[in-house]
């Protein structure tokens, strides 16, 4: 065991498989990185976990056993070819559905993030410019392969790369327009550090929705988000993608249960309204690992379907809510404006 700057660093070629969660290890690449972005005992927490270690979670919070046609063949597809997706990787409650409508998500630039943000569990290190320049062919043949009429692509922050990664965002989006001219294309993005000229490289590129995750509400934004990352810079994002590129959708996410209140969500909601937001996803933050935040309330589907209702009420062409909603939940529906197909939600209180 290796040591950089007084902290383990454990050596694994090729894979980080038997490293614990918060330790360093040496990637393929070469570079070191911290196994689910949080050291150990970086972020003690507090709240209901300790109900959640004694009496499991809510029952609303149980995922269906993922099957159907659509799922059989893109999972088929997905190990026949050594395929990755986020779907599987972040073992998303989801993903027979998703799969079942033709819709998955691919993660770019690696999987190693610049940032530490405390919720997320990717791992952290510093790549050095790393890119993989054959990935935007890659990522096309996959889609072409796994005949998505849907994709999300998403990636890690790379405040290591001159612009960010846009360019290479920019790539991928082409190469699999060129491949699959009516497959439709979100790119969930980094920040980009509010570099406005890189959003700008990224909407321009064909894609037809574009997505910013603002994660919390202001006032939560730090300790929740790495302080590379601000509330206002994401609302700025959005602003210039919208302004930028108008018949471009513009999307964002918001975990609860991190301690938020109905006035925080609700301003929340003005803001991202304020800057032309199209699209809201709202779903329940689940702790990762014991070294992220904790969880502070389990939102029930009631309070879920309230604050979906508030969404719809201020204007949002789709406002999905729900406890197992993650950003990408049936995005391919988003394009159909019917809001995910889900039935009119009742009248805010």
């Amino acid at each position: 065991m290796n040591q950089l700057k007084g902290i383990p660093v454990v050596s694994v070629a090729g894979s980080e498989g038997g490293v614990r969660s918060g330790e360093k290890y040496r990637t393929a690449q070469g570079f070191s990185a911290i196994k689910d972005g949080i050291k150990a005992g970086a972020a003690p927490g507090h709240g209901p976990v300790g109900r959640e270690a004694l009496y499991g979670k809510p029952r609303w919070l149980k995922a269906p056993v993922p099957q159907g046609a659509g799922y059989d063949f893109v999972r088929r597809t997905v190990r026949e070819h050594a395929l990755a997706t986020v779907c599987e990787e972040a073992r998303c409650p989801n993903i027979g559905e998703c799969w079942n409508a033709g819709t998955a998500t691919i993660m770019v630039m690696g999987a190693v993030c610049t940032r530490a943000c405390r919720f997320c569990s990717v791992d952290t290190g510093n790549p050095h410019g790393w890119l993989d320049a054959d990935e935007p062919r890659h990522v096309a043949e996959s889609v072409e392969l796994m005949r998505l009429s849907y994709v999300v692509l998403t990636s890690v922050d790379r405040d290591d790369l001159p612009d960010g990664g846009a360019a290479h965002y920019a790539a991928c989006v082409q190469a699999i327009k060129q491949r699959r001219p009516d497959t439709a294309v979100e790119a969930l993005t980094p920040d980009f550090r509010g570099v406005l000229q890189d959003v700008q490289t990224v909407v321009a590129s064909g894609l037809d929705v574009f997505a910013q995750n603002v994660e919390t509400v202001r006032r939560l934004t730090h300790p929740v988000r790495d302080p590379r990352a601000g509330y206002e810079q994401t609302l700025a994002v959005l602003a210039h993608a919208k302004r930028f590129r108008p018949a471009v959708l513009t999307k964002t996410s918001l975990m609860l249960g991190l301690g938020e209140s109905d006035a925080e969500i609700a301003e929340c909601m003005d803001d991202l309204r304020a800057v032309g937001v199209d699209i809201l996803t709202l779903g329940q933050y689940l702790r990762p690992t014991v070294n992220h935040l904790a969880v502070e309330r389990y939102v029930t589907p009631e309070q879920f379907e309230r604050y979906r209702a508030w969404g719809l009420e201020r204007g949002f062409r789709e406002c999905v809510s729900g406890p197992l909603v993650r950003s990408s939940y049936r995005a391919e529906r988003a394009l159909a404006g019917n809001n995910v197909g889900l039935p009119a939600a009742a009248p805010p209180p």
